[in-house]
């Protein structure tokens, strides 16, 4: 049988690439696209008409009050902003100035003790004071810690504790 007398297609060569060159495979039921581009491509289709047909009714002045279309409130702003690459510089830069240090992060030596000044590392403690102590010395008693803890701990029961007055009934 010949395949021009009984309107059938012969099979394609071979898979064709996307038309978008997004690197799947397309078919000629999709217009040589993959299902993902052309998938996109009928939603910007279909945001086009309904932009079309709402900025007609907007401009005729008329409503579409009888019904036979339908109202979609739909954000049809497509905007494509191209990220431009920054490039970053591997060499280390040879001008330190006094410019220089004020933008750049201070460089944080080892952590220390405040009172022993021993090496800590990711074992150090912080106190409520503020400074960063050893093992021996985390204890606000060793390191003479100027943070009033009594006072602290009056204002957090206080707040945790509100008083409580009952209204005065009225006598008969």
């Amino acid at each position: 049988m010949d395949h021009d007398n009984s309107g059938c297609q012969a099979p394609p060569e071979g898979p064709l690439l996307c038309i978008n060159n997004c690197g799947f495979f397309g078919s000629a039921a999709t217009m040589n696209m993959c299902s993902k581009c052309h998938k996109d491509m009928m939603l910007k289709q279909e945001q086009a008409k309904l932009a079309a047909s709402s900025i007609g009714n907007i401009m005729n002045g008329s409503s579409s009050s009888s019904g036979n279309e339908p109202v979609i409130a739909a954000n049809v702003d497509i905007s494509v902003n191209p990220i431009e690459p920054k490039t970053i510089c591997a060499q280390p830069s040879l001008v330190s100035g006094s410019e220089e240090s004020g933008e750049a992060k201070p460089k944080n030596g080892p952590k220390r003790c405040s009172s022993c000044n021993k090496r800590v590392g990711l074992t150090g403690f912080n106190c409520r004071c503020g400074s960063l102590f050893c093992a021996v010395h985390r204890y606000s008693d060793k390191h003479n810690c100027p943070f009033d803890y009594h006072t602290a701990a009056q204002d957090a029961i206080a707040k945790a504790n509100p008083v409580v007055k009952a209204e005065k009934l009225d006598k008969i």
